[in-house]
């Protein structure tokens, strides 16, 4: 009972209070602002699943390692894992994610083309989408580990900033070629705002401009084989982001399932490192000569 009380006071809190534009602080959803060219962003998060009937608790953690190639062309690697109450801990996989942004300057809808390769198994949950009918939530991992999945996916990230405000809305197209499923669909859309706008001037980490608040939606929505919402997972979420520091970051989130194939409860938590000028470093390191 104290468990479900503070996790309704929480997205209370959250639900209440809005982010800022300029940076995205979503698990799911993703804007139309790129990784800066040369940096290097080392975030490790993780989905922990409250479960309900006919399923057990979960947590998967991932690394993230995300580069900006240029200003237009942000480049990850993804690795995954996962571990089930009353089951064992498993690798899930690995993916290689490309977002790419056509137009250079801002613009009242800011398209980003998004194209990921994915290498993973069917013990897959950290959700970072949710496409088809959703993960399986109830087999147990020496099942679903036997099961590959090679996958490509494609998304259309629409972005756009306005005052305040980000909103951003993400199609899901994807492709299994391990198995006959036809294509598999998903969306996502968030919307997030500064708690504060005007800078305090003091090196205050409590500080109102250091908070970001904002909400997301995703869930997936079939395949070309039987498209549409039955049967498929959802989740609406609160998310937090608080700068420790001028590199660092940390994220929170409580997702709501909204059927009955998802968590009741989905918990996010991330923390980033940004290491600014990395690829500067790494070719002058490189480029010297005994």
């Amino acid at each position: 009972m104290a468990f479900r009380a503070w996790i309704l006071a929480l997205s209370l809190l959250l639900l209440g209070v809005r982010c800022r534009a300029q940076e995205s602080l979503f698990f799911v959803t993703y804007t139309h602002h790129m990784e800066e060219p040369g940096n290097l962003e080392v975030e490790t998060s993780s989905a922990t699943g409250i479960p309900r009937d006919g399923q057990q608790l979960y947590f998967a953690p991932y690394v993230e390692f995300e580069y900006g190639v240029t200003a237009r062309w942000t480049s990850e690697v993804y690795l995954e894992g996962q571990s089930t109450a009353g089951d064992n801990a498993v690798f899930t996989g690995w993916r290689w994610e490309n977002r790419y942004k056509p137009m250079d300057r801002e613009h009242w809808i800011n398209p980003v083309l998004y194209l990921e390769y994915e290498d993973l198994n069917e013990a897959s949950r950290i959700q970072k989408e949710v496409e088809g009918g959703g993960p399986d939530l109830t087999s147990r991992n020496a099942l679903l580990t036997s099961q590959r999945d090679r996958e490509l996916e494609s998304k259309l990230i629409l972005s756009r900033d306005y005052r305040d405000w980000n909103i951003s809305e993400n199609f899901i197209v994807a492709k299994n070629f391990s198995k006959s499923e036809g294509l598999e669909f998903g969306y996502s859309f968030g919307a997030s705002r500064p708690v504060g706008r005007i800078a305090s001037g003091t090196n205050c980490r409590f500080c109102r401009e250091n908070f970001i608040i904002g909400a997301e939606m995703y869930g997936g929505l079939g395949s070309t084989l039987g498209f549409g919402v039955t049967g498929t997972t959802h989740y609406i979420a609160p998310v937090m982001s608080w700068m420790l520091s001028d590199s660092s970051n940390l994220r929170l989130s409580t997702g709501f399932g909204l059927t009955h194939e998802s968590n009741p409860v989905l918990i996010r938590v991330g923390y980033s490192y940004e290491l600014q000028g990395f690829g500067s470093k790494i070719s002058k390191f490189f480029g010297r000569r005994p």
